[in-house]
């Protein structure tokens, strides 16, 4: 499979808690996102979302105690964020929406949507960016991700 950003090519950016999904519309020397689609989640501070002290349990000695870790509530919902795009990227390709995938995310993301890919969408994958590029206007993300693709 060519390392280009062909036409019909899907470029899909996340972060966690926002998907774009962007489409070339052009050709490889020129190439044009157009946005298609965007999914988002509320992902407020992990303090806004635990109310709750850390939990103790017994230790061995009389009257010990020990504090457990707390749940990082911000932190799961972003792994729970990229197995929900791993899980749309597939029926879209499912339903032959899309033929080739570009897919640029945070490193931590990028690894746990890749983990949960299915073989399918893997198959199409034509290259993967492992950047936050989700604030970035859409001229600029064109040109990083053209200048990653041809790079590698």
């Amino acid at each position: 499979m060519m390392k280009q950003l062909t036409k019909g090519t899907w470029v899909v950016i996340a972060d966690g808690e926002k998907a774009l999904f962007l489409e070339n519309v052009a050709d490889t020397v020129h190439p044009e996102l157009v946005v298609q689609r965007i999914d988002a989640q509320e992902n407020p501070s992990d303090r806004a979302q635990g109310s709750d002290r850390p939990g103790r349990m017994a230790d061995t000695g009389p009257g010990h105690r020990s504090a457990l870790e707390e749940t990082d509530w911000h932190e799961l919902a972003k792994m729970r964020f990229a197995d929900d795009l791993a899980e749309t990227l597939l029926r879209m390709v499912q339903q032959g929406r899309i033929e080739r995938l570009v897919l640029a995310a945070a490193p931590r993301i990028l690894g746990e949507v890749r983990r949960s890919l299915h073989k399918s969408v893997a198959d199409i994958l034509v290259a993967e960016i492992d950047k936050t590029l989700t604030n970035h206007p859409i001229d600029e993300i064109e040109k990083l991700v053209k200048d990653e693709i041809e790079a590698v």
